[in-house]
């Protein structure tokens, strides 16, 4: 069988002298594996970088085998991110955590959203606040959204300010006060009816938040540990926003 599709790059391994296997997630045949002859060759080593946007052929006798692979480059978004630490490890964070995603499972609207945060990160201004909504559309698609529309005691859609760490469920200021010890808190930009800037303190409070919730719902029950450029990138966001 064959097919043709967009993908994103999320991991590259080397496979004899000079082939490498690559790991891609794909726009409608989800994450995929496949085999690149030269993978390792001069000519092919940039473009089989973490986060870069390619076209590929998938080549192979039977769907769950190990396909031959040949790749062009679409937009080289790793090195547009190579120069800046903070950005690289937002990219290398986001290619990790695609690996939470089943292989061969089709996930299109995750990767229109990949493919739409991966053309802000040029933008330093723009794409921290996005790579947190992007963890939510993760979420998501795994079976674990969160519901930030209104109240999960009331009903009403004002004042939210907390999210519940059990039900992932939103809650409003008055009806959470007796519990805001336990509660996680909700920034002001994934409140649905707030506008403006995004602040330093607010994408900490998102990155908290989606991060608990992959850490619960997600990589402890696979046993898996939370991806070290995540760790990175938020500890590079710290020191950025201190200064």
């Amino acid at each position: 069988m064959q097919w043709s599709d967009e993908a994103i790059v999320v991991g590259v391994r080397p496979h004899g002298e000079t082939a490498a296997i690559v790991e891609i997630f794909t726009r409608q045949h989800g994450r995929c594996l496949g085999l690149v002859h030269g993978g390792r060759s001069r000519r092919l080593r940039p473009t089989l970088q973490i986060g870069n946007a390619v076209d590929v052929v998938w080549k192979g006798r039977l769907a769950e085998h190990l396909g031959t692979t040949t790749v062009e480059l679409r937009h080289g978004h790793a090195a547009e991110a190579m120069d800046d630490p903070t950005t690289l490890s937002a990219l290398t964070s986001l290619c990790a955590l695609l690996h939470l995603v089943a292989e061969r499972e089709p996930h299109p609207n995750l990767f229109e959203v990949t493919q739409f945060v991966l053309g802000f990160l040029d933008q330093p201004e723009v794409w921290p606040a996005l790579v947190v909504r992007w963890e939510l559309s993760l979420l998501d698609e795994l079976g674990f959204g969160l519901d930030l529309s209104a109240c999960a005691a009331t009903g009403r859609n004002d004042q939210l300010i907390y999210v519940s760490p059990k039900t992932g469920r939103a809650v409003s200021a008055s009806a959470g006060e007796p519990y805001k010890d336990r509660l996680l808190s909700l920034p002001g930009f994934l409140n649905q009816g707030q506008r403006g800037a995004v602040v330093g303190d607010d994408l900490l409070t998102g990155f908290h938040l989606t991060g608990h919730f992959l850490q619960t719902r997600v990589l402890t029950p696979r046993d898996v540990a939370m991806p070290t450029a995540r760790e990175r990138l938020l500890t590079l966001l710290k020191r950025r926003i201190d200064v």
